[in-house]
Formats: C-alpha cells, sequence, structure tokens
C-alpha cells in the first residue's frame, strides 16, 4: 500500500494558539511523546523567529533521532540561515520555506507581482539546497491562488531544488471536493510534479480541516499535515490523531499505510492537552472522554451483545486504557523509574530524585496512584524546576459562609527575599489573587481561570489554568496539587514568571537589535 507520511506541527502551529505558550522542557516532552507516536516530520518552530524558538528548535534537532525535525523560514536568507544553525545537528534536518502566492496576498501584503513572487521562491530554494538535503516550500494561501499560476511557481520551486510541495489551506477556506481538484490540476499541469511528495496542510475554519486532509489523500497527497487535538491558529489545524485512525479504520477504501503508533495516541492527546492548557471537548473524536460512552439503553444493549454494533473503534486502539492501580507507596526505585520509562519519560538524576520523593509524600496522602498521577507529578516538577521571579513560600486562607473570605500568602524571589501580603475577596480564589497582586505590585488582569480533577475520586490532585495580562502580554499558567487553592496560586505565579520572563528575552533582544 502507498505510504502516507505525518507533518507535525504542533509545537510550531500549534504553539500559535491563544494563550499557548510552551518552555524548553515542555517542548522537548511533547517532541520526544511526537517520536514516540511515530510522526514522520516534527516541525519544532520557526527558529529566527526569537532566540527561545532557536534554541527550542536546536535542542529538539539534537534529541530526536527517529523523526525528522525541521524548522519554518521566510523566503529570506536570514531566515534560512538560522534555520540551518539550529537544525544541523539533527539527524535528518530538513527546511520548511514559504511564501504567499494569492493575489490578496501578493497585492496587500507582499506588494509584489507573479513574477517577482516565483524569483524570490525560486532564490531560496536554491539558497537553502546548499545547506539542506530536504526542502519543502509551501505555497501560503494556495488554495485562493490562480490554479495556473499556482501549476507555474510549483514546477519552478521544484526545477530549484524542492522535495516536498505544500498546498496549504490557510484560512481554512476550502472544500474537500475543491481541494482534491486541485491536487489533480497540479499532477496533470505540472511536468516534473512526480519527482516530489504533495502534501496538504488544512486549517479548520470551516470545518473541513480532516475532511479536506482524507480528500488529499484521496487525490495523491503523501503527505498530511496537522497538529495533535487539532490545535492552532484561529479554529485550528487537521487533528491529525483523527486523519491517522481514519485511514486505518478505513484502509479498505484509502489503501495506505502510516508510521503512526495508534495505541499512543491518547497518551499524546492528554501530554498536549496538559501542557497547552487547552482541554479537550469530551465529544472529540478519537479521544474525548465520550469517545466510547454510551448511554442510550439501545446502544447499551447492542455493545453488550457485540460491540462492533456501536463501536467502529477499540478504545484499546488508541491506548485508551482503564486508570487502574500502577504504583503505591511500598514502591521502589527501581519500579518508579521503569514506569516513567513506560509513559515516555526521561529525566536526568537529580530531577528523578526529586520526583521520586514527591511520589513518595504523594502517595502517603492518597490511596492509589495512577498513570495520570505521575503524569501530573512530572508536570509539577517542570514546574517547580523553571527559573521564575517569585516562587510560593506558604499560603494561609480563612473562609467561611458567614465572614470575609482571606489569605495571606508568603513570595520568595529568585534573590531569596520574602514578600508577605494579605487581602481579602468575594471567595477564596479572588482573596488569594488580590494578595498576589499586592504582593506582585502591578496590576494583573485574570482573562480565564479553569479547574479540573486528574483523576476521579475525592482525593485526586487539581488542575488549575489560567490566563492572566500583566503589563499588555497575556500569558497562560498551570498548576498542579492535591488542594485547588494552592493550585490556583501556583496556577498565578506560573502565568506571571512566564510574562515576565518573555518581556525579559523581548527587551534583550532589542537591545541586542539597537
Amino acid at each position: 500500500m502507498r505510504k502516507i507520511n505525518f507533518f507535525d506541527t504542533t509545537l510550531r502551529d500549534g504553539e500559535q494558539s491563544a494563550g499557548v505558550n510552551l518552555n524548553l522542557k515542555e517542548k522537548l516532552e511533547i517532541a520526544k511523546q511526537l517520536e514516540r507516536v511515530g510522526m514522520d516530520i516534527i516541525e519544532a518552530g520557526f527558529p529566527a523567529s526569537s532566540p527561545g524558538d532557536f534554541r527550542s528548535v536546536q535542542e529538539i534537532a539534537r534529541t530526536i533521532k527517529n523523526s525528522s525535525v525541521t524548522g519554518l523560514a521566510r523566503s529570506v536568507k536570514g531566515d534560512i540561515d538560522a534555520a540551518w544553525e539550529a537544525l544541523k545537528d539533527g539527524a535528518e534536518p530538513r527546511l520548511h520555506t514559504f511564501i504567499a502566492t494569492s493575489p490578496v496576498h501578493r497585492e496587500y501584503k507582499l506588494k509584489m507581482t507573479k513574477e517577482q513572487v516565483i524569483e524570490r521562491a525560486v532564490e531560496s530554494v536554491k539558497y537553502a539546497a546548499k545547506f539542506f538535503p530536504i526542502i519543502q516550500w509551501s505555497a501560503e494561501d494556495a488554495c485562493r491562488t490562480e490554479l495556473d499560476f499556482l501549476a507555474e511557481i510549483v514546477e519552478k520551486v521544484i526545477e530549484a531544488g524542492a522535495k516536498v510541495i505544500n498546498i496549504p489551506d490557510t484560512v481554512g477556506y476550502i472544500t474537500p471536493i475543491e481541494y482534491g481538484e486541485i491536487f489533480e490540476y497540479l499532477k496533470q499541469n505540472v511536468k516534473n510534479i512526480d519527482q516530489v511528495i504533495l502534501s496538504a496542510h488544512c486549517h479548520d475554519d470551516l470545518g473541513m480541516a480532516v475532511a479536506n486532509a482524507l480528500s488529499a489523500v484521496e487525490h495523491g497527497a503523501g503527505q498530511i499535515e496537522g497538529t495533535i487535538n487539532g490545535i492552532g491558529e484561529r479554529a485550528g489545524n487537521s487533528a491529525l490523531e483523527e486523519v491517522a485512525v481514519a485511514l486505518y479504520i478505513r484502509k479498505d477504501y484509502y489503501k495506505v499505510e502510516t508510521n503512526i503508533r495508534l495505541n499512543e495516541i491518547k497518551r499524546t492527546s492528554d501530554l498536549v492537552s496538559k501542557l497547552t492548557g487547552m482541554i479537550v471537548p469530551p465529544n472529540k473524536a478519537i479521544v474525548g472522554k465520550n469517545a466510547f460512552a454510551h448511554e442510550s439503553g439501545i446502544h447499551q444493549d447492542g455493545v453488550l451483545k457485540e460491540k462492533t454494533t456501536y463501536e467502529i473503534i477499540s478504545p484499546e486502539l488508541v491506548g485508551v486504557q482503564s486508570n487502574s492501580l500502577v504504583l503505591g507507596k511500598h514502591s521502589g526505585r527501581h519500579a518508579f523509574r521503569v514506569k516513567l520509562k513506560e509513559l515516555g519519560f526521561t529525566m536526568d538524576e537529580e530531577a528523578t530524585n526529586r520526583l521520586f520523593t514527591a511520589f513518595k509524600e504523594l502517595s502517603e496522602k492518597k490511596k492509589e496512584l495512577t498513570e495520570d498521577d505521575l503524569v501530573a507529578l512530572v508536570l509539577e516538577e517542570q514546574l517547580t524546576g523553571e527559573e521564575g521571579t517569585y516562587e510560593l513560600a506558604a499560603l494561609q486562607v480563612t473562609y467561611g459562609t458567614t465572614g470575609v473570605p482571606s489569605a495571606t500568602v508568603t513570595l520568595k524571589t529568585k534573590e531569596n527575599e520574602e514578600i508577605q501580603e494579605a487581602a481579602t475577596g468575594n471567595g477564596s480564589v479572588e482573596a488569594i489573587y488580590n494578595t498576589l497582586e499586592r504582593c506582585l505590585k502591578q496590576s494583573v488582569t485574570l482573562l480565564d481561570y479553569r479547574i479540573q480533577s486528574n483523576s476521579g475520586g475525592r482525593d485526586a490532585l487539581a488542575q488549575v489554568y489560567v490566563k492572566v495580562n500583566v503589563d499588555g502580554i497575556e500569558m497562560g499558567g498551570r498548576g498542579i496539587a492535591q488542594d485547588v487553592l494552592e493550585a490556583s496560586a501556583k496556577a498565578y505565579l506560573n502565568a506571571v514568571n512566564r510574562a515576565i520572563l518573555l518581556k525579559h528575552t523581548a527587551k534583550e533582544k532589542h537591545q541586542a537589535t539597537v
């Protein structure tokens, strides 16, 4: 059967989701899981966009061995140079370069003629070919580009050395039939089209991203691009887990195969959701918590008699498992390390020891420890391991139905100075956040607050996600603890610390430019 490559852009297009800001540790964990799930190509970021993105792409390229790591670059020599420096140590470095081709982009954004766009595209591909063994070229807004012009520029960049041609539906405008027709047109009108792999990159503005991606496969695409859980700009991208399972379940129709390890899908989805703070809707296909739930009596009766009456996908196929006991308070360090490895986490000795200590402390309080609990502990280790301006040293909250809620907070700065304040609020969380704002001596606006339990049971770990505005910078943060109020305070501080770090990084970049 024909092989379809999977190109994951969770760490680039996915991170462009509003409110998502991943640090280096988090990006590395996601990249390692993407490698584990079987992604052929991982787009690690946009190296020229910032020093932080450059470092992340470089570290991921040096770490990942079984997937090809790529970075995005505009049709600019400086972008291509930055991408090569970041990617050159990778197992199979490749470049993803692009230029807009549609009339609206040519006129209003680029202010370039058709001839100038072709010239720029060809020059950039030729220049990149001096460094990269594989170059992917994308026609931004291809689906609103004149077909004859699209065919012309595709032919020219193939001659210049492009090995993969991507036809993105940048604004989620196209329909499945129209998208398939574009691929057919290019196959019939580009004389050297057989020298490249055609790729599909679809956005979900009209809710057709996955359908469009599958249409592209039907019409000759050899590569599908997207993100885990479909996250990304605006309404997001094609959800790669949905495409992968659709191609597997309907292989009788599509007659293709992939490298995706389906039983790693749920774990990958959960990791991306937890680290980005973007909750997976319960009714989400493949990975939503209701995806395999049957409430209707008729459905329940049918499934009990024969699963395939109402289940075309088994939970086990995508890695959905029962939340059973995995480790307990008598478990040793060796078993703990083995379980971490099974979950796909690799940590140094110091971090593992800190994590094991936290695991033992939690096992004294919590009767049953699940895989979700261990993942939460790893995330908490990453949070406390971040270099932040402020750390929560102590928290005391007083609440009663007849009194005014109050909070006392002690923070420790990275210079080991202590700051202590107290304040009241209409509720416990508001009292905590009012107190923290006093400690920080700056205005912080809370834009979003969400809480969820890590698993079932009254002793479940609480996970809190917040979005704040600090001096005009919107930033998300998360906190994990057994107590929801402690988790709320940690999430707030995590967001503030990230906003401060981003502000300092931007300042350093500006000073270096000046």
